[in-house]
């Protein structure tokens, strides 16, 4: 049995359903993550975890107790919000120390908890300054380990960094997933942010309108989406036009195309060759033009014009020269594992040989 289950879990508010039939399930010192657009009922359901929602229906048990039987202060859940949520008339080591006191835990072992949690996320030596002095990451370091200190059954983490900047998002999340691991802890964590979801989860769990579109490693989310949504949603995706020219390419690909209403790549799958250069075995080609190029350092973005319509290729070693200006004629190879076919629903469709 998973530690935390969350089963058939419906959320009503009116005539809105947040939640519709939404299940998961979270093992022990997992890092899962809760992804997709705002109002798609991820921090919805993250609140119901916590207690500050209760559900409409359905059932959520925590290491075999039924969490909707337990008030949200008995719950044993550590909470990090995304505004900080820090006390400013509190130092640092108070605001940690906040959530022993109604626990009555004895002065000796606060004074321990505290010191270990601030260690944990690197704020010991800033235990007596006050927050208004510190800056947002390290104030957010202070909501980790008030979250942390009450030694929780559960870490929930609602958007934690969306209001740092860029580079500091990208420090601090490697940071809160070092810890996670350090205490060994399940932790459910929410964003919107796909990249900062790929990069520090063991499962993510992409939602939409309510419900699940699908429960996978990045790996597999990124790389074997079960619906259109997750692979628009996960990383960039090319879109087919229909018409003669996808006809001929599913085609010459020995493709099924019975039941497919749409076929998509991936920009890294696409290849450029030179216009009329015969494709490699198991692939086919488009003729088309550079509209665009776009350079990123470690890559490079290709807008192609085709048959098919317009297509993104990433080219993984642009290297110091383009070549690729606007109206280069080219040709986009496509790989038969590259395209991937999806019906009228939007659900995947299996196109192995």
């Amino acid at each position: 049995m998973a530690y935390l289950a969350v089963t058939g879990a419906t959320k009503q508010f009116g005539d809105f359903r947040a939640l519709d039939d939404v299940s998961i399930a979270v093992e022990r010192g997992e890092f899962f993550t809760l992804l997709g657009p705002s109002g798609c009922g991820k921090t919805t359901l993250l609140r119901s975890i916590a207690g500050f929602n209760d559900l409409t229906s359905g059932s959520i048990t925590l290491d075999g107790s039924d969490l909707r039987k337990i008030p949200p202060h008995k719950r044993d859940i550590g909470m990090v919000f995304q505004d900080y949520a820090v006390f400013p008339h509190l130092s640092v080591f108070d605001n940690v120390a906040f959530g022993l006191k109604p626990r009555k835990v004895a002065a000796p072992e606060v004074k321990k908890r505290v010191g270990e949690a601030l260690a944990a996320v690197r704020l010991t030596a800033l235990a007596e300054r006050m927050p208004a002095a510190m800056s947002g990451g390290q104030q957010q370091r202070i909501g980790i380990a008030r979250a942390m200190v009450i030694n929780p059954r559960l870490l929930l983490m609602d958007e934690p960094l969306s209001n740092l900047d860029a580079k500091l998002r990208i420090e601090l999340r490697e940071e809160i997933r070092d810890i996670q691991k350090q205490i060994d802890i399940a932790a459910i964590y929410v964003t919107h942010d796909q990249e900062e979801a790929l990069a520090i989860s063991d499962r993510i769990c992409v939602m939409s309108a309510g419900h699940v579109e699908q429960i996978g490693t990045p790996q597999q989310i990124y790389g074997d989406p079960q619906t259109i949504f997750v692979a628009r949603f996960v990383g960039t995706l090319n879109t087919l036009a229909p018409g003669a020219a996808l006809g001929k390419l599913v085609s010459d690909l020995r493709l099924p195309a019975d039941g497919i209403e749409a076929w998509a790549a991936r920009p890294e799958r696409l290849e450029l060759a030179e216009p009329g250069q015969t494709a490699p075995e198991g692939a086919a080609s488009l003729a088309g033009s550079v509209t665009k190029y776009t350079y990123l350092g470690r890559e490079a973005h290709v807008q192609v014009e085709t048959e098919a319509g317009p297509l993104i290729v990433q080219l993984a070693d642009p290297g110091m020269g383009g070549g690729l200006g606007s109206g280069r004629k080219v040709s986009v190879v496509i790989r038969r594992d590259a395209l991937m076919g999806f019906d009228a629903a939007g659900k995947r469709v299996a196109t192995e040989a």
